[in-house]
């Protein structure tokens, strides 16, 4: 079963917020619906604007931990080394 580690934004250049989970779509859902994350409701961040899949639980547990220690703008090279305008990916996962 693969993991996913991903990241949420407001808006372009806006708040973020990574996790990681074993169901990327049911879970930016879940954000979505305002369940899961105070941080995300408070803050409105439910863009999908990266993901990235891991087969182990624990590598992507220790991706995730890393990401969070990231500077913001290294966090912003990564979503627009692969993502530049910031789409919202969620149909993409979700079709």
């Amino acid at each position: 079963m693969p993991y996913t580690v991903y990241i949420l934004a407001s808006r372009k250049h806006g708040t973020l917020y990574t996790g990681v989970t074993n169901d990327v779509a049911r879970r930016v859902w879940e954000h979505r619906q305002g369940r899961g994350s105070r941080f995300v409701d408070r803050y409105r961040v439910t863009r999908l604007v990266y993901a990235e899949t891991h087969e182990q639980i624990e590598t992507a547990i220790q991706r995730e931990k890393t990401l969070k220690e990231w500077q913001r703008a290294w966090k912003i090279q990564l979503i627009e080394r692969e993502n530049p305008e910031w789409e919202d990916l969620y149909d993409r996962i979700n079709g």
